[in-house]
């Protein structure tokens, strides 16, 4: 009795410690140009994404921008099987939401409904196979993009103090033939990801730094 006690303890320790190796963060400053706005906090544990961001822009100790966007993904290896996704920027509020149904993901981003591939991916940087991708899901409004992706390389780049050789990949998103997003990824060593540089269309530098 004892050893089956002891057995069954020592099964339930490894299962848990498989649990716990398997859960992922990654928590990011935000920065505007110079200004720190927020942060974009992302947790995964075994197939369940969290990803929730919060912005705050000031420009003359005003509140001149708001930014909040919360989504909750479930993945089956690379594909995702449900998605949803809630995002108030100022006073717009934008809910998304998905499911695999069959052999298709489809889409609701408040009223307007769509039919994707049944594999789709989110900007899921976490996951360096968004690399190899040719189309992307943003989660935010919905919109799926075409993407291409360009190597450049290994740059030497500061993490959490520390000067690392990072990877260095240049992702451009564009939606029905327009620029949409132009963002530069850094994987280490070990394809972990360890930073984001982002210009928006107006001109404007947003960085993602480890914390």
């Amino acid at each position: 009795m004892i050893k089956r006690i002891t057995l069954s303890l020592a099964l339930a320790y490894s299962v848990l410690c498989s649990q716990m190796v398997q859960a992922q963060e990654w928590s990011f400053a935000v920065w505007l140009d110079q200004q720190q706005i927020g942060t974009h906090r992302f947790s995964l544990d075994q197939n369940q994404l969290q990803s929730r961001a919060d912005f705050k822009v000031k420009v003359l100790f005003i509140n001149a921008y708001r930014y909040q966007h919360q989504a909750d993904e479930t993945w089956q290896g690379p594909c995702l099987k449900k998605l949803s996704a809630h995002t108030e920027e100022n006073k717009a509020r934008t809910d998304v939401r998905g499911q695999q149904q069959d052999a298709q993901f489809v889409v609701e981003n408040n009223s307007r409904k769509q039919f994707l591939p049944g594999c789709v991916m989110t900007f899921a940087y976490w996951n360096p196979e968004i690399l190899k991708q040719t189309r992307l899901l943003n989660p935010q409004n919905a919109e799926y993009l075409d993407i291409t992706v360009t190597d450049q390389g290994f740059k030497n780049i500061t993490v959490k103090g520390q000067v690392i050789s990072a990877h260095q990949y240049y992702l451009q998103g564009r939606f029905e033939g327009k620029d949409k997003l132009k963002i530069t990824l850094w994987y280490d060593q070990k394809q972990e990801w360890v930073g984001l540089e982002s210009v928006t269309p107006e001109g404007y530098k947003i960085v993602y730094k480890p914390i």
